[in-house]
């Protein structure tokens, strides 16, 4: 019995993240950060007692893995117009 159960937890893992293959670097870090929030709002609430910490943790987790992914694209256009602008100025002999 334990190894059927082996193999129908490894598959739904397979399967999981086979489902993130296609997403947006936007997506994938939403969704790391809901995930990571989900996990420690049920750590709290396994410590409280009260389950909607974990909703609330997702919500934040969320939000905050968005923010993040705003902040490293801002990071990246800056970066690349540093090298345009590198890039147009003339080489000095």
């Amino acid at each position: 019995m334990n190894g059927k159960r082996a193999v129908v937890q490894t598959m739904a893992c397979v399967l999981l993240l086979a489902g993130c293959a296609g997403m947006s670097t936007t997506e994938q870090r939403t969704l790391s950060g809901a995930a990571i929030g989900t996990g420690v709002g049920a750590a709290v609430g396994a410590v409280t007692g009260d389950w909607g910490w974990a909703a609330g943790g997702a919500a934040i987790g969320a939000a905050g893995g968005y923010l993040y992914d705003q902040q490293k694209q801002k990071e990246q256009r800056a970066y690349q117009q540093g090298v345009q602008a590198g890039k147009s100025q003339p080489q000095k002999k």
